[in-house]
């Protein structure tokens, strides 16, 4: 070994003990590697918003899977955290007793500051579907760029409250495709397990999808699937199977059952408020302020960072201006929100430091849908559960995986409904419009063709098969793709690249980025457990080395 990776090892082993030592208990090392006794945590009542003036020695600028999964570690080592979140906290019940809207029933808790709804299947039988409503921070933003619609949550959860929870591990032979500079065993052999773990993923039972009358649609797709030679495969998701089986049996409220899923799930679905944040907020040492926007970070004089918060009301104003100091920021806003944020403050000289790889590297994880319209012998039933749970994968012959979708309208369609994942080699870029005062998107909609050929290289051969078509009215008059939209914003401050290989930011001491902007635009598969499987890596290396 070399004099300087002695001295390293040395300086880290040091700096490492001294931040153990620090917390006044050997629980920190415990901490690191995600193990602290349950004696430990204590019950913190609920807190007031963080005040202007106040001084944390960890902000996290976010609440879905990389700032959960960011606080709950630093916790856990004995560092109290703040958690500012733009959207709303969602634990209180409207006027119909439900904390979330119904997806057919949308109101003015399904949209982020719209007066009408903007759904991803716009029509329906030739009818369109979106309505006026009022204007609110509702659960779900759809972001318009130009040539896309992105789609995130707004809330304590962030993407957890709306996405179908399909929680699936990349297959290892792609993993050197998504992040290529991450250590693919680590992954798999510690931080995805952990990761699944922490977000309780399940796979269905299949003798019970065999006869449950609510996943019939899937059957069928499953069915389509394999007389085409798809392999079909299950999919893990984070919900309550029991629970599940229950509400078929109407036994309990019924929630999947009864189309809760875009606007929020009130009963079995396990969303971060029930896992990572439940357990946040055990810890004691974590408070939360929900409808706060931070719009600005800068170097303090005194050493740390001086941020700007503001705090919203329901109508989206805002109503007041605070002034807080942090030691250290964990950026965690979502793909997007950490990208804008991060852009804005390079061009207008709050971080100049930042490196020109800010902004780039951005990508729709290719998602584009269709629908198919099944024969009269093929119902894909009445009552569907909007949780799926099976997905074709053609990947390594065609680029795309497909998820076999619920279309939950309560009658019965013979459509069959698709998200698909591909293999699209586009990356946009976010810049700062100074004249707007605000980050753009160069996405173009023509870039959206590679995902369409790859998701035809599967439907394509289905309809062929089963002397099927595909349905013209989802998304527009005589329109088959929607191809107007991502569930699955990644990239925008890349691992490597905007960071170093653990998610630090370049040019600045105690910055980070710890969510999917870290992540150059594709997974293969849904993301979110990668996302979390990486925060879990970070986390730790910050952790053992940082504080």
């Amino acid at each position: 070994m070399s004099d300087a990776t002695m001295r390293e090892s040395e300086t880290r082993r040091v700096s490492r003990r001294r931040f153990i030592t620090g917390t006044g208990s050997l629980l920190g090392a415990a901490a690191i590697v995600g193990h602290a006794p349950r004696a430990w945590a204590g019950v913190r009542a609920a807190a007031a918003p963080i005040g202007s003036g106040a001084h944390v020695p960890a902000l996290v600028i976010g609440t879905g899977y990389g700032g959960s999964v960011a606080a709950l570690r630093l916790a856990e080592a004995g560092v109290d955290v703040h958690m500012v979140e733009m959207g709303m906290a969602w634990d209180t019940p409207g006027a119909d007793g439900k904390v979330f809207a119904n997806t057919t029933r949308p109101d003015d808790r399904s949209f982020w500051l719209r007066t009408r709804t903007k759904q991803p299947l716009s029509n329906f039988l030739g009818f369109p579907l979106d309505k006026n409503v009022n204007c609110r921070t509702g659960i779900l933003d759809a972001e318009e760029f130009g040539g896309i619609t992105v789609y995130q949550g707004r809330g304590v959860g962030g993407g957890s409250l709306v996405n179908g929870g399909m929680a699936v591990t990349p297959r290892r032979e792609n993993f050197g495709a998504i992040l290529p500079t991450v250590n693919a065993a680590e992954m798999y052999a510690t931080y995805y397990p952990r990761a699944n773990s922490g977000l309780g993923v399940g796979t269905i039972d299949p003798a019970w999808f065999d006869s449950a009358d609510c996943y019939q649609y899937a059957r069928v797709g499953r069915k389509h699937a394999q007389r085409s030679g798809f392999p079909f495969l299950f999919v893990p998701a984070v919900y309550d199977w029991d629970y599940m089986k229950q509400e078929a049996a109407g036994t309990v409220p019924r929630s999947a059952l009864d189309g809760e899923i875009l606007y929020g799930n009130n009963h079995g679905k396990k969303s971060l408020q029930k896992t990572y944040i439940e357990r946040i907020r055990a810890t004691g040492r974590v408070t939360i302020s929900p409808l706060h926007k931070v719009t600005t970070v800068t170097p303090a004089p005194g050493g740390g960072y001086t941020v700007l918060i503001d705090q919203l009301n329901t109508g989206g104003q805002t109503t007041v201006t605070k002034t807080v100091t942090a030691d250290k920021v964990f950026f965690a806003a979502g793909s997007v929100g950490t990208s804008k944020l991060l852009v804005g403050l390079k061009a207008t000289g709050a971080l100049p430091l930042l490196n020109d790889e800010i902004g780039r590297g951005w990508g729709d994880n290719g998602n584009v849908m269709c629908g198919r319209a099944n024969h009269l012998w093929d119902p894909t039933g009445k009552v569907q559960s909007s949780i799926p749970t099976g997905g074709i994968d053609n990947w390594d012959a065609g680029g795309a995986f497909a998820e076999i979708a619920p279309l939950p309208t309560g009658i019965e369609t013979w459509a069959s409904f698709y998200l698909s994942i591909t293999k699209n080699p586009h990356r946009a870029r976010f810049t700062w419009n100074a004249a707007a005062g605000k980050a753009e998107l160069d996405w173009q909609t023509a870039w959206k063709q590679p995902s369409i050929d790859a998701a035809k290289t599967i439907f394509d051969k289905i309809n062929r098969k089963e002397g099927t078509i595909y349905r013209t009215d989802l998304f527009g008059t005589y329109k088959i793709w929607g191809d107007h939209l991502t569930y699955h914003p990644l990239g925008g401050a890349v691992l490597d690249k905007a960071t170093d290989n653990h998610g630090r930011l370049h040019g600045y001491s105690g910055l980070y980025v710890i969510d999917g902007a870290l992540i150059p635009g594709n997974t293969s598969v849904n993301p979110f457990v990668t996302i979390t499987a990486l925060a879990e890596r970070n986390i730790e290396r910050i952790i053992a080395t940082d504080l």
